[in-house]
């Protein structure tokens, strides 16, 4: 079997997929990609993944992008500590989650990480990064009452959906503005710091 990983590591949605890897022990080949790595642009990336953007994941001959399509994928073909359950609702309960990761709470942080940590201090936009701030708060709020009464995103157990939702929520406590506490959200991401999978991915700069 070969498995190769392309994206920087720097990336969101890169971490995803090596969390994921990491998680299930596989041996795979990380080529840094997108950014200032480059490679994205050229015409044998564009093959693979004709968005031009990263994670893109290649499995003897076999292509993904879509960083929640290959956590899925991961899970489904490897099993392990990903593997997904047998239960409909209790898979679509990390559907769930892995799309509001997607579609809401990332979208809603989008403008402030921009602002904050790519735009030069003197041009940044102080409303554009307040709207963003308000609606990252919103969700975090919505994920700290739901992690009152849960161990983990999607019930009990880890699953792909807490690799997604984690690395959104970890990026969010780290943008340099003022938030609310979140004591179940803090106490969450301790829990998933002490899986060794997860170490490498939650302690990196953002960039």
């Amino acid at each position: 079997m070969t498995l190769k990983l392309w994206g920087r590591a720097s990336s969101g949605n890169v971490q995803k997929a090596l969390w994921a890897l990491d998680e299930l022990g596989l041996a795979y080949e990380h080529i840094e990609a997108g950014g200032a790595h480059g490679i994205v642009n050229d015409a044998r990336y564009r093959a693979m993944n004709p968005n031009g953007l990263v994670p893109t994941l290649e499995e003897d001959g076999f292509v993904l992008w879509e960083s929640n399509a290959i956590l899925r994928y991961l899970a489904h073909a490897h099993g392990g500590p990903l593997a997904l359950p047998e239960a409909p609702r209790a898979r679509a309960l990390i559907d769930q989650w892995l799309d509001w990761q997607a579609t809401t709470f990332t979208p809603a942080m989008r403008d402030a990480f921009l602002q904050l940590v790519r735009v030069a201090p003197d041009k940044r936009d102080a409303g554009v990064i307040e709207a963003s701030r308000a609606a990252s708060e919103r969700c975090a709020a919505l994920l700290d009452q739901h992690l009152a009464d849960t161990a983990h995103v999607a019930g009990e157990h880890f699953s792909i959906a807490d690799i997604a939702v984690g690395l959104a929520a970890n990026r969010w406590f780290q943008l340099p503005l003022e938030r609310e506490e979140r004591p179940n959200i803090r106490r969450w991401l301790g829990t998933l710091a002490q899986r060794p999978a997860a170490s490498a991915v939650l302690s990196l700069p953002l960039t």
